[in-house]
């Protein structure tokens, strides 16, 4: 009897031990399975159609990817020097530089090169240079380049990388990135370990892509067409970059479907600075960076807060509340009008890649650009009349998210590589943007370089990208 008492007893004692264990697993597994779902919360892919009037209920869309090349004419060219010739100029004030805009003395020596030394047939030459393609999604012709690497050693995987731009640039931001990518060991970037196919698209409405006939085109529309483009070119994963909308852009893709993105990696966060943890970590962060998530380098790039992150922002952001309430009627003038279209468009070629560029006469510009790849850029949106619906793209995504909110909404949880720059527009330290990229692998400090990363640091705007993706392979 004492024999089963005290096997009774130590029955009792490991079920003591054994049912809260039993009990912890499984509630372990329920937290684990509810994170789970909540991770998978994600941004709806939907549906949409952009063609002029009704969908066809049965009609099939033509998915064929065309080549597509881009052409000029004589009539195109006379119409833009008589144009150019009957321009009209307002004397700057003295020593105003580029604080009250685009310098008019300097911009009559931008366009006297545009008129008599620029040469637009050239240009179309070397935008040729890649293979160009149209394909219509959603009722709307997209355009987009996409080039291969000429050689890709043997046992090397060739990842794909879609690179989307912003506003008010072009696919042609991409075009100094694209040779360092796909053929990276022999730039010296790399052994060649990671080599890339680059997929360049206009967002619709900008450049080369048709515009949409429909109001409520926005990011997510963008992202929702995006994917559909490289399931069409044979891909199920594949890396995103962006700066600028291109951020926003691919961030919804990631958000959308992780399963086919393999990695985004922005050189911009798109974060809005409110709530109380923020305003703490703002109060003190001058003071003791280390205590509420910051370094140094975020301390100095982001103070004097009040300067760099509410007044510079203010003057920086005049245009975006025209675009983002009545879009068409600046751009209905800037349509009609080469020389004003150069002006509102280099002006932020200007102070977005450096502030200080602010106090030149001259904008900076020749600084860090040719005339030549900064009229290329015009001439984009001037051959395609594009002014008009790429400024629209701000009233369509700003008047349903004011804040850009639906980006910390929908948590982004594949890998995530950020590029901070130090002269963008506002400077988002890491532990911000954590709130939005769960699973950051790669955050980098660049030494130089601003808002037109692609376009004025390709070098090394390659580097952080092929350093990011090498790190997310040998996860």
């Amino acid at each position: 009897q004492m024999l089963c008492l005290r096997r009774s007893f130590q029955y009792s004692q490991k079920n003591a031990v054994l049912v809260p264990a039993a009990a912890l697993g499984v509630g372990g597994m329920v937290v684990c399975w509810l994170m789970s779902r909540r991770k998978v919360n994600r941004l709806e892919v939907g549906d949409g159609w952009w063609g002029s009037g009704e969908r066809a209920l049965r009609e099939k869309e033509d998915e064929q990817i065309r080549p597509f090349r881009i052409e000029t004419s004589d009539k195109e060219i006379e119409d833009l020097h008589r144009r150019l010739d009957q321009a009209r100029y307002t004397p700057p004030l003295e020593g105003a530089a580029f604080h009250y805009g685009f310098n008019s003395d300097y911009l009559q020596k931008v366009v006297a090169y545009w008129r008599n030394q620029f040469d637009w047939r050239k240009q179309v030459e070397i935008l040729n240079k890649y293979p160009h393609f149209h394909t219509t999604i959603e009722g709307i012709d997209i355009h987009f380049i996409h080039v291969k690497p000429p050689y890709v050693p043997h046992g090397r995987a060739v990842q794909p990388i879609l690179m989307v731009h912003g506003w008010p640039g072009s696919f042609y931001e991409f075009y100094k990135i694209i040779p360092l990518l796909t053929e990276p060991a022999r730039y010296g970037l790399g052994d060649g370990d990671v080599v890339f196919e680059v997929i360049c698209p206009s967002i619709p409405g900008y450049g080369f892509s048709e515009a949409p006939h429909q109001k409520g085109f926005d990011t997510r529309a963008t992202a929702r067409i995006f994917h559909k483009l490289m399931k069409r070119l044979g891909f199920k994963e594949y890396y995103v970059q962006g700066g600028d909308w291109g951020s926003s852009i691919t961030t919804n893709m990631a958000q959308m479907l992780p399963e086919s993105v393999k990695g985004v990696h922005v050189n911009l966060v798109f974060i809005t600075i409110r709530g109380f943890k923020k305003l703490i970590q703002v109060m003190l962060g001058a003071y003791v960076p280390w205590l509420v998530g910051f370094t140094r380098e975020d301390v100095r790039r982001m103070y004097p807060f009040m300067q760099k992150n509410v007044y510079d922002i203010l003057r920086e952001s005049g245009y975006l509340h025209i675009q983002a309430t009545k879009p068409d009627t600046a751009g209905c003038g800037l349509n009609d009008s080469p020389v004003g279209l150069a002006a509102y468009i280099l002006e932020k070629f200007s102070t977005w890649t450096d502030k200080s560029f602010l106090h030149r006469d001259d904008g900076g510009l020749e600084r860090k650009y040719s005339l030549d790849e900064l009229l290329t850029n015009v001439m984009i949106y001037w051959v395609t009349s594009s002014i008009a619906s790429s400024m629209r793209y701000y009233k369509e995504n700003l008047s349903r998210d004011p804040a850009l909110s639906d980006n910390s909404r929908f948590g982004v949880y594949v890998p995530a590589g950020i590029a901070a720059f130090p002269e963008e527009i506002t400077h988002v330290p890491r532990c911000w943007a954590k709130t939005i990229f769960k699973n950051i692998v790669s955050y980098s400090y660049m030494p130089r370089g601003g808002h037109f990363a692609a376009f004025e640091e390709p070098k090394l705007l390659a580097q952080d990208i092929i350093h990011f993706v090498r790190r997310v392979e040998q996860l």
